[in-house]
């Protein structure tokens, strides 16, 4: 069987930003919109472990033979992301990771890339992951409409739940969006330019091409996943191809997410599966120096996949930023009193000798007594048996909240109240640490609590990632 959609993801960050915070700083109307905003610990490879984690529920993820991981905020220049991402999803060592970058186009040019390798017989399931958060420029039309998020595929040649029918890849050199390494924003080129000359055409010119190849017409389509730039390009792209803008055009969350960079169709096509079913197509459309367009066509597998977070839960589970001010401090906008910031100092060697448990969310269970340890530890608590366990996965599994203490004051955190928790995972093991996407009003001893992968501190040049609990988002 040729490759397919196996398993979907996505994550979408607790943080909101309000269109009315943003005008009671710059003045203006305020829209009500809102945008997804990574929190202070969050950036494109924490949020992409989450999209991963949620696309592998209920999926052996032994079985997975290669990671593509597409961003263009990866955090460093010269080291693998896909790496990370692919430890902390406690994947095989024996994998290809790969990292696609630097393009709006490099989450659906990953799936292109996975389709291929399952095809060719070089893999049978490769998870492809998007992932971005392009910070904008403080008071510009982009700080209201750019969010954060993230959206996770597994491609593979059984178990499918949505088969491709087609494509029709187009490149070329765009004048729309760039930004050097030496940028701190992105920049970009005039507004009505980009949208009449570059993004209308193109994105018109990929379907076009498409359907004329497969004899199809775009009637066939149940829904059309369409790139554009902000709400009103959205619209004039489907009055182009003669949309229907109340059945066919896929929600592009402008209003309540953002555009997420190469993660925005990746998640709108998320979101259009959620919905989808047994015999539905989906058509596809994405752009930035070039353009892609797929055809799916959904399967009864869907019926079978089970429950995933996606889109539609992640919006339903949210917290506002509280002011413009945290908000600066999330994204480090502006210089602060240096007894302000974070200092920690990270040991690399700790890193090292310690990764099973800090990247890989690793417990160990002895195996004499069967107890449960996190950390893990070369001699057992319960009877003492010494280096004779086996490591076992803790990064999935939810627990208890133990106790927790509230520090408003917290010397050296941005994020306060800081609360640090203890949580009693099921089946054994205990997690300390800070708490994170927290509502402290709504704390309780006793509350489900979940793990996720996220930053702890950056010091040296090095980025320290470990795994914090939060309660359970949805």
């Amino acid at each position: 069987m040729a490759a397919g959609i196996v398993s979907y993801g996505a994550y979408i960050p607790i943080y909101r930003l309000s269109a009315a915070e943003l005008a009671k700083i710059w003045g203006g109307r305020a829209k009500p919109t809102e945008t997804a905003i990574p929190n202070i610990d969050e950036d494109s490879i924490t949020m992409a472990v989450e999209a991963g984690i949620d696309c592998l529920s209920n999926i052996d993820r032994s079985s997975v033979d290669r990671l593509y991981f597409a961003t263009t905020t990866a955090p460093y220049t010269e080291k693998q992301s896909a790496s990370i991402v692919a430890a902390a999803l406690d994947l095989r060592e024996d994998i290809i990771a790969m990292d696609i970058a630097d393009s709006l186009q490099g989450g659906t040019l990953a799936l292109q890339a996975a389709t291929d390798a399952v095809n060719a017989g070089s893999a049978k399931k490769v998870l492809v992951i998007a992932s971005d958060y392009r910070v904008p420029p403080p008071d510009s039309p982009y700080e209201s409409s750019w969010g954060g998020g993230a959206a996770a595929f597994l491609v593979g040649d059984s178990g499918i739940v949505a088969e491709i029918e087609g494509s029709q890849v187009i490149s070329s050199e765009d004048l729309t969006f760039w930004r050097r390494r030496s940028d701190t924003h992105t920049q970009t080129w005039e507004d009505r330019f980009i949208r009449d000359e570059e993004i209308l055409p193109r994105v018109k010119g990929a379907v076009t091409g498409l359907l004329k190849k497969y004899s199809w017409n775009i009637g066939d389509f149940t829904k059309v996943v369409l790139y554009s730039g902000n709400a009103g390009e959205h619209a004039a792209v489907a009055k182009g191809m003669k949309l229907d803008p109340k059945t066919q055009v896929q929600d592009a969350m402008f209003d309540k997410v953002g555009h997420t960079g190469c993660a925005f169709v990746p998640m709108m096509f998320v979101g259009a599966l959620e919905e989808a079913k047994p015999g539905d197509r989906i058509l596809t459309v994405n752009f930035g120096d070039g353009t892609d367009a797929y055809a799916f066509r959904v399967t009864d597998g869907m019926t079978k996949l089970g429950a995933r977070r996606g889109i539609k839960r992640h919006l339903e589970s949210k917290l506002m930023l509280s002011s413009y001010g945290k908000y600066l401090h999330y994204r480090n906008l502006m210089e602060w009193d240096v007894d302000r910031m974070h200092h920690m100092e990270g040991s690399l060697n700790i890193l090292w000798r310690e990764k099973k448990a800090l990247i890989r969310g690793n417990g160990t269970r002895c195996r004499k007594c069967g107890h449960v340890q996190l950390p893990p530890q070369r001699v057992c608590m319960w009877c003492q048996a010494k280096d004779d366990f086996d490591y076992v996965r803790m990064s999935d599994k939810q627990g208890d909240l133990f106790t927790y203490s509230i520090d408003e004051r917290g010397a050296g955190v941005i994020d306060l109240p800081n609360v640090l928790s203890v949580t009693n995972l099921d089946g054994g093991g205990r997690v300390y640490g800070q708490m994170t996407d927290k509502d402290v009003d709504k704390l309780e001893i006793g509350m489900r609590m979940e793990l996720t992968f996220r930053k702890i501190h950056e010091e040296g040049g090095f980025v320290n990632y470990y795994w914090k609990a939060r309660p359970v988002r949805c």
